[in-house]
C-alpha cells in the first residue's frame, strides 16, 4: 500500500469585489500574487450571484471591498463572498474593508436609534468571517463589536509623512475638529511635535450632517492648522471649521482626512472654501469628475498589502505602527 504523504503549505488568496477594482490591482501587485478570478454579477432584480473560478478550499482567504457608493450593494456583494468561501472549505476568512460602512453608527445618541456598526460586525461573523481588517474606524471601540480578532490599520505614517516634507512643523498646529478625534490628533502631535487645538462644535439634533456653533480651544493665530479628521463627507463640517480656524487668526488650514467619501456638492464645497489643500487616501475611489486641484490622495495600497502579508505569516501587523501609538 502506497504511503499518503501530508503537506501543509498555506495559500494566500485574494478576493475583490467590484467597488474599487484598482486598489485590488494594487494590492494584489504589492503582494505579488493576482486576485482569485470570481464571477460577479447582478440579476435582473438587483441580486448579487458570486461564483469562485478556482477551488478555494484550505486557503487563507481576504475578502477585499471598498464600502463606496452604493454602499449597501458591495456590503451584500463582500457578505455573500464570505458565505461563499465558508461554504467552500476556505480555511480562514479575513474581510478586509478599507472603509468600514456604518462606523459612525457606532453608539445611540437618542431612543429608538440602531447600532448599526454592530450590526456589521455580527452580519460579518454570520457570514463565516474570522477576522476583521479595515483602516481609521471612526471609533475604536467598534473593534469590540466583532468576537475575532480585528487589524486596525492607521493612515497617519501615510498623511502625516507627505505633509512632514511640505511643511515647516515649527509653525503647525494639529487641529481636532471635534472631541472624538482628539486621541487621533494627539498621535499627530506626537509624530510632528506640534501643538494641538481642539474645536468644539454642537450639531443640530434635527438636520443631518449640520452643525451649529464651532469655537477654538488652542493657539492657532499666525499658524499652519492641519484639520484631521477620518472622513470627509459633504465637506461642509470640515469648511466651517476651518472658517472658524480663520476668524481666529490662522495663516493657512489644511485638511487630512483618511476617507474621501466626497458625497453631493462637496467637491465644489471644498473647492470654494480657504482651504489649501485636501489630503487623502484612496481607500475608496475617486472618480476622475470628483478630483480637484487642491486634492491630494495618497496611495493606501501598500499599508493594506503590507499587514495582509503579517496576518497571513502570523506576524504583528501592530509592527507596522511602532512608534506610533
Amino acid at each position: 500500500m502506497t504511503g499518503i504523504t501530508l503537506t501543509t503549505k498555506k495559500n494566500l488568496l485574494l478576493f475583490a469585489g467590484r467597488a474599487h477594482p484598482e486598489l485590488a490591482a494594487e494590492i494584489a501587485g504589492c503582494l505579488g500574487i493576482e486576485p482569485t478570478p470570481t464571477k460577479l454579477s447582478d440579476f435582473a432584480n438587483g441580486e448579487i450571484y458570486v461564483r469562485f473560478l478556482e477551488s478555494v478550499r484550505g486557503c487563507d482567504a481576504f475578502v477585499l471591498q471598498s464600502h463606496t457608493a452604493p454602499i449597501n450593494h458591495w456590503i451584500m456583494e463582500q457578505l455573500i463572498m464570505v458565505d461563499a468561501l465558508k461554504r467552500a472549505s476556505a480555511k480562514r476568512i479575513t474581510v478586509v474593508t478599507p472603509f468600514f460602512g456604518y462606523a459612525r453608527q457606532d453608539k445611540k445618541n437618542r431612543g429608538r436609534e440602531p447600532i448599526s456598526a454592530r450590526l456589521m460586525a455580527d452580519l460579518f461573523a454570520t457570514a463565516g468571517a474570522d477576522r476583521l481588517m479595515a483602516v481609521d474606524l471612526h471609533t475604536a471601540q467598534i473593534q469590540g463589536f466583532f468576537d475575532g480578532p480585528v487589524d486596525h490599520l492607521f493612515a497617519l505614517p501615510i498623511l502625516a509623512g507627505y505633509l512632514e516634507t511640505k511643511l515647516n512643523v515649527r509653525n503647525v498646529t494639529v487641529v481636532a475638529p471635534d472631541a472624538g478625534r482628539v486621541r487621533v490628533c494627539e498621535r499627530w502631535t506626537d509624530r510632528l511635535g506640534t501643538p494641538l487645538a481642539i474645536i468644539h462644535k454642537r450639531r443640530d439634533p434635527d438636520v443631518a450632517n449640520q452643525v451649529k456653533v464651532f469655537e477654538v480651544v488652542g493657539h492657532v493665530k499666525g499658524r499652519t492648522c492641519i484639520l484631521v479628521d477620518d472622513m470627509i463627507d459633504t465637506g461642509g463640517t470640515i469648511v466651517k471649521a476651518a472658517d472658524a480656524l480663520f476668524e481666529q487668526g490662522a495663516e493657512r488650514v489644511i485638511a487630512a482626512a483618511t476617507h474621501g467619501v466626497l458625497s453631493g456638492s462637496a467637491v465644489d464645497t471644498l473647492k470654494n472654501s480657504r482651504i489649501s489643500e485636501v489630503v487623502i487616501t484612496d481607500t475608496l475611489p475617486i472618480a476622475q469628475e470628483k478630483r480637484f486641484d487642491k486634492l491630494t490622495v495618497l496611495p493606501i495600497a501598500p499599508l493594506l498589502a503590507r499587514a495582509i502579508n503579517e496576518v497571513f505569516n502570523d506576524g504583528s501587523v501592530t509592527s507596522l505602527f511602532d512608534g506610533q501609538s
